[in-house]
């Protein structure tokens, strides 16, 4: 970076563990505090006496203290609900002290119309607003100077990040601030006490190029420059024109004597399709149903499960609840105060479509170890006579999976406080995800033979599920909201306890496959950030997830340690590598 910058201070800092006996203030605005508990990570006084302080809310009063000393500043959080939560907050403990400054806060994120996000650049810059809580949206490509401080709630998923955001302090010369605030979860937890991590080289970065998903609208776009033909194959990493020949059955593309060409009837630009994750379902808008005004948008992918009819949703700092979520279209209307949040639950599944490799792992691996067609169902033997990978050993797979998910229904839950208050079931349609994972299993025997009973081992299986899925991030560019898991007791095809970690992308990003290939520097990270939690039975900076469906239940902070130990003992001392 040649940009004129002086001196900055980056710090890391993790919030305090939680009073168990401190109170709700009396004074918190209801609708403030709807806003600030829908947020997944946000963290409820009451939930957990041995989690940390949120993230968000520790920005929120930070940032006050840095106004009130006339500074300018940004805050980077991680989610939209989070930018509303910083900015409410924030709003309101200047309200107590400094009122005057009440309006130089605001929200920036993503799913704003185009106008408002132009109207708070405007103001940012002018000085009308001294702060704005945003999503990674400020991150690049906006023009923002000025500024004194940045304060990072939570790890912004690569070091990369981290030095876009850091570096929106200290410009043209002065001296700036940057704070990097940990959030309630493993991954932040593991940086904030091993510094050196936090400053070493950028992780890999990683992507499948020949995700049929990632790779498809590339190749139409290439097509309505010039005609692809066979000799070009290779250079897409094509072994064949199997590709090309279905994007032609689809009506994508055209084939003539000189190529395929890109089909011109067809609406758009090819190269708007064109991705390096894969496409996902286009966002979903909220409309007001009282006046059919569009106030915001929300991932497509995401809708199901933060959309749906009842939840609760906030946009600059008004609460409104979902009335109606059809045709791809939220009906939203705006209550004064509704005095719970909601949180939806899920259920899911995995069906192992094609294991591409396989270790069997604490003994040598034999001719027939890797298994080229994976049995559905199967018991401990296959098929063909040869011992099924839960027979006697622990494994280590990596292959093609399709995850089935489906929201189930959701919660209302108090505030303050978090209680359950009701449930409220839903039908909500099941969604496949054709994409990439990494799955281990470990004989049932083995963990009994570790002390680990029977009734212990689902909790111990999805403990270790989730601290796995949060510590991926720390070797790969994604985050955990990127990757999801499943873990089982008992799978159907495998007939061994297996936990398994997918890419959230259909067709697979690469993530899961790095996971394969460093499992033994994956798996010795996650144990450490286990043991070095002081918690008694698991919190959200070890083994609590804050997007799992089932309520995190059942968890084993103590199994899943052992099971992880188990792991290390027989795992390889290098990885495999990419065939």
């Amino acid at each position: 970076d040649g940009a004129p910058a002086g001196e900055r201070t980056l710090a890391l800092w993790q919030p305090a563990l939680r009073d168990p006996w401190m109170l709700p203030a009396p004074d918190v605005d209801p609708a403030q505090d709807s806003a600030r508990a829908a947020e997944p990570d946000s963290g409820d006084p009451g939930e957990d006496p041995s989690a940390r302080r949120s993230a968000v809310v520790e920005a929120a009063e930070l940032l006050v203290d840095l106004l009130s000393v006339g500074a300018r500043a940004l805050v980077f959080v991680r989610s939209r609900r989070s930018a509303e939560i910083v900015a409410e907050r924030a709003r309101h403990t200047l309200g107590l002290s400094l009122p005057e400054l009440i309006g130089t806060v605001s929200a920036y994120r993503g799913g704003y119309l185009p106008e408002e996000r132009r109207a708070l650049e405007a103001d940012l810059r002018s000085g009308r607003l001294r702060a704005l809580a945003t999503t990674n949206a400020l991150e690049l490509g906006i023009d923002v100077t000025g500024l004194d401080a940045v304060l990072i709630a939570g790890w912004p998923g690569t070091r990369v990040s981290l030095g876009q955001q850091a570096g929106r302090a200290g410009r043209a010369g002065s001296r700036g601030l940057a704070v990097l605030i940990a959030s309630d979860n493993p991954l932040d937890a593991y940086l904030v006490h091993h510094p050196e991590a936090v400053f070493a080289a950028p992780e890999a970065t990683v992507f499948d190029p020949a995700n049929p998903y990632v790779l498809a609208p590339h190749l139409c776009a290439a097509a309505s420059e010039a005609p692809l033909r066979a000799e070009d194959l290779a250079l897409f990493g094509l072994p064949d024109d199997a590709l090309l020949r279905e994007l032609e059955s689809r009506g994508a593309l055209r084939r003539r004597p000189t190529g395929w060409f890109w089909n011109v009837n067809l609406p758009g630009r090819p190269q708007d399709l064109t991705s390096l994750r894969g496409d996902g379902p286009p966002e979903v808008p909220v409309v007001e149903a009282d006046t059919g005004a569009v106030i915001g948008t929300v991932d497509g992918a995401a809708a199901d499960s933060t959309v749906h009819e009842g939840a609760v949703y906030v946009h600059q700092g008004r609460v409104y609840v979902v009335e109606e979520l059809a045709d791809d279209v939220a009906l939203v209307r705006q209550r004064a105060a509704v005095g719970y949040r909601t949180r939806a639950r899920s259920r899911s599944s995995v069906r192992i479509i094609a294991e591409r490799e396989q270790q069997v792992w604490g003994r040598p691996v034999g001719g027939g170890d890797r298994l080229d067609d994976v049995p559905e169902p199967s018991a401990h033997t296959a098929d063909d006579g040869r011992e099924a990978p839960g027979a006697a050993a622990i494994t280590w797979s990596f292959g093609s999976v399709e995850v089935t998910s489906q929201v189930t229904g959701y919660q209302r839950m108090a505030l303050p406080g978090g209680e359950v208050v009701s449930q409220h079931a839903l039908e909500m349609d099941e969604h496949v995800l054709p994409t990439a994972a990494v799955w281990w299993t470990i004989p049932q025997e083995t963990c009994e033979a570790a002390g680990l009973e029977p009734t212990d081992l689902p909790g111990a299986l999805h403990a270790a599920e989730h601290a796995s899925i949060g510590m991926l991030p720390l070797l790969a560019t994604c985050d955990r909201w990127d990757i999801g898991g499943l873990s089982t007791a008992a799978h159907p095809q495998t007939g061994a306890p297996t936990v398994f970690v997918h890419d959230g992308h259909a067709g697979g990003a690469g993530f899961a496959e790095r996971g394969y290939r460093a499992g033994r520097e994956w798996l010795a990270a996650t144990l450490a950030v286990i043991e070095g939690c002081g918690c008694a039975s698991g919190c959200p900076s070890c083994v609590q997830s804050p997007k799992c469906g089932n309520n995190n239940e059942p968890l084993d902070k103590a199994g899943a340690a052992a099971l992880l130990r188990l792991l290390l003992e027989a795992a390889p001392a290098t990885g495999p590598h990419a065939p």
